[in-house]
């Protein structure tokens, strides 16, 4: 039993095979102390009496698996995040783009859908919206519901808004959402061209071939083996010399994909360069 809500290591790999035997969800490549530290955590704030418990929760009660997924999955994400990221999308990347057709943007990781919601008022703004279509992915379903509302909390437009300006953008951020209640909601024209799915970027395989895809913040908490595996789906679904998207703490140097791309500028942005 855990001491202080503590799991070991052993119960660590006994609940995650447990957890792609009987549910499919396949957490094996994950960091080990990240893993680890996100159960422990469970554990300790839902008062099981024993890991026995916890575990038969796990695989017997699909509500449960839910709430799960939820703890486990990490879901820290705000709108223009990083601003000087977003800056170069706007003042670089999606223009070069804009000499597509149509543009296909895959978002793996996407969370309650901030990052979605950023990336289609840049498209609006640079008037490649109606052209567009933003995949938004994640693992876990409960957080792909929120996203697909477009709501989120009023009490963060403050920041949402210095984080907008300080990307560049042109317009008053509040023209873009109506407040309801203690909720922000986004305008119905930026969903539409969003598909939100489940997809899980260990199992899954590549769904279509995009000109962008984004990934911010979701391999730091991957083994290096998996990082490798993701980044070749990614390269899979990436069209030569559309662009690859991380997060800050990211990189694809030293991976097998690093020889058929360039960075541009600064951030952790870089273009196909070979098929």
């Amino acid at each position: 039993m855990p001491q202080s809500g503590i799991i070991s290591d052993e119960q660590v790999e006994i609940l995650i095979n447990d957890v792609l035997e009987h549910h499919g969800y396949d957490f094996t490549g994950y960091s080990r102390a990240s893993l680890k530290r996100r159960l422990s955590r469970l554990y300790s704030l839902d008062k099981h009496v024993s890991f026995a418990e916890f575990r038969y929760k796990t695989l017997n009660d699909e509500v449960y698996f839910k709430h799960f997924v939820e703890g486990v999955t990490v879901n820290v994400t705000e709108m223009f995040r990083d601003p000087s990221f977003y800056h170069l999308l706007r003042q670089k990347i999606l223009p070069n783009l804009n000499t597509y057709p149509f543009i296909r943007i895959w978002l793996a990781g996407c969370s309650t859908g901030e990052e979605a919601y950023s990336i289609a008022i840049l498209l609006k703004e640079l008037n490649m919206l109606q052209k567009s279509l933003i995949y938004a992915t994640d693992i876990n379903p409960t957080v792909l519901e929120k996203a697909s509302n477009g709501m989120f909390p009023l009490s963060q437009m403050k920041s949402y808004s210095e984080n907008y300006i300080a990307s560049g953008g042109i317009k008053d951020f509040s023209s873009y959402y109506t407040a309801n209640y203690s909720l922000a909601k986004f305008d119905e024209d930026l969903k539409r061209k969003m598909i939100f799915s489940t997809h899980n970027l260990v199992s899954d395989r590549s769904f279509n071939e995009f000109q962008l895809v984004l990934c911010r913040n979701v391999l730091i908490y991957f083994d290096r083996p998996l990082q490798f595996r993701v980044l070749q789906l990614f390269d899979q679904s990436l069209e030569n010399l559309g662009y690859l998207a991380l997060g800050s703490k990211e990189t694809i140097d030293f991976s097998p994909i690093s020889s058929n791309y360039n960075k541009v500028g600064p951030e952790k942005i870089w273009r196909k360069t070979k098929t």
